[in-house]
């Protein structure tokens, strides 16, 4: 359990790094007070540009790279039996420090660039699959929210399949575990996207463009 807790407390540190904030900043601004209120790229892309959006996601991307690659440089020959478990949960660590960053009164993001960081460090297939979902949904609604809830949907069909097949190379104990993990991941990445939720029911949600001014 300790080596668990470890690896979270990596992944919250690297977390606390708030791009869209630190950004906000350097403009003389706290982005939490514009837009939606949120720390994360679409409020960013929306509030200040699509360099600022980019910027947003990549340094919120990153981080959660980096805290799977320390993972795993720091306890590949002491847990290498149990190392993919221990790079999700130094991601889910950072996931929780970028939503729930201490300094900034717990009102951080909603974990979804951090989220493509863990997709995109943890194998080949889900990095794949996960730029396939989201792309093909937002490219043809334009709604981030649906292709980041989507990507979630996607890793808890992805994980349990790779798993199973003997990607990770776990005992089924741990296998279990890692699917809990991401289970949580999942349900809070829609809890935190509750009101976006709601909107796509009720046809409100608004649209997000890459390359063109975002409308209001």
């Amino acid at each position: 359990m300790t080596v668990r807790l470890i690896c979270i407390l990596i992944g919250y540190i690297l977390g606390l790094f708030q791009t869209s904030y630190i950004i906000g900043r350097m403009h003389g601004i706290d982005i939490r007070d514009y837009g939606s209120g949120n720390a994360g790229t679409t409020n960013m892309l929306r509030t200040m540009g699509t360099k600022a959006g980019l910027m947003t996601f990549a340094g919120d991307c990153l981080k959660c790279v980096l805290a799977v690659a320390i993972v795993r440089v720091v306890f590949a020959k002491s847990h290498e039996d149990i190392l993919p478990l221990l790079s999700l949960y130094g991601a889910a660590g950072v996931i929780l420090g970028h939503n729930f960053p201490f300094y900034l009164g717990f009102r951080g993001g909603k974990g979804i660039a951090a989220t493509a960081g863990l997709v995109l460090s943890f194998n080949p297939i889900m990095a794949i699959c996960g730029i396939i979902i989201f792309f093909s949904i937002f490219l043809t609604t334009h709604y981030v929210s649906l292709g980041s809830l989507l990507v979630y949907v996607g890793i808890l069909i992805e994980l349990p399949i790779l798993g199973q097949m003997g990607y990770f190379h776990m005992e089924q104990g741990h296998l279990t575990e890692m699917y809990v993990v991401a289970l949580f991941l999942a349900l809070m990445a829609f809890w935190k996207h509750r009101e976006n939720i709601k909107r796509l029911l009720s046809g409100t949600e608004r649209k997000t463009y890459l390359l063109k001014k975002n409308k209001k």
